[in-house]
């Protein structure tokens, strides 16, 4: 007769491996593009070789991170939909009015465009609402004060983000100077996303997020010091 109770500890901890390899995959092919994309850009002599690759590795991105979010339920799906969505409008009153952010528009960089944005925005505005608000729920603060952290996780990437995104045409400031309006536009924005991510019913923990969220600090600090 087989003894289940020695089957369901191994079968966790095989589960558990399982896991633990699956991420440090993830990693790797982060780690690997991040590093690419780092060295073509401050190095090469035709860096619009690697931007053409920047939509790719966002997708990229995205798609790990969701991969490891435990329990897609349809509540998650919809908090994705949503952020997409009222990220790609917020962006479209912002290149029309300057009112948001300050007077910007889009470059080519990040491909194709409707209404004079990216499509990719919305994807960029979920990467970033749902790993700042993960990294928040590891503080022992009530939901409001975590929104809050999490807006600063996302206006403290922007700061890193800015010299870079317009260097490489990502996008461009009127007069090129950035100004103090895009920063506060950006914690309003992100604030108002925050509260919506602790108000949606889904499980807020995800193993990749410190490691994204690092990466990418890393990745536009490092070359921000380089211009």
């Amino acid at each position: 007769m087989t003894d289940t109770t020695q089957q369901l500890p191994t079968a966790a901890l095989i589960s558990a491996d399982v896991q633990r390899r699956r991420l440090r995959w993830a990693q790797g092919v982060l780690l690997l593009f991040h590093v690419t994309g780092f060295l073509g850009l401050a190095f090469s002599q035709d860096p619009s070789f690697y931007l053409q690759f920047v939509p790719l590795n966002l997708l990229l991105t995205l798609g790990l991170l969701l991969a490891f979010q435990p329990q897609r339920t349809p509540a998650f799906w919809s908090f994705c939909v949503v952020t997409m969505v009222v990220g790609f409008f917020v962006e479209v009153v912002g290149v029309r009015t300057g009112l948001l952010f300050g007077h910007y528009t889009y470059g080519s960089t990040l491909g194709l465009k409707w209404l004079g944005v990216p499509l990719l925005i919305g994807v960029n505005w979920l990467m970033l609402s749902y790993s700042a608000g993960v990294l928040a729920r590891y503080l022992p603060l009530p939901d409001f004060l975590r929104a809050v952290v999490g807006a600063l996780l996302l206006v403290g990437l922007d700061v890193c983000l800015e010299p870079v995104a317009v260097r490489f045409d990502f996008w461009s400031w009127q007069y090129d100077v950035i100004p103090l309006l895009n920063f506060k536009g950006w914690f309003a924005v992100g604030l108002i996303l925050q509260v919506y991510f602790n108000r949606v019913e889904f499980i807020k923990r995800n193993p990749l997020v410190p490691f994204v969220y690092l990466l990418q600090l890393l990745f536009f600090f490092g070359l921000g010091m380089l211009f």
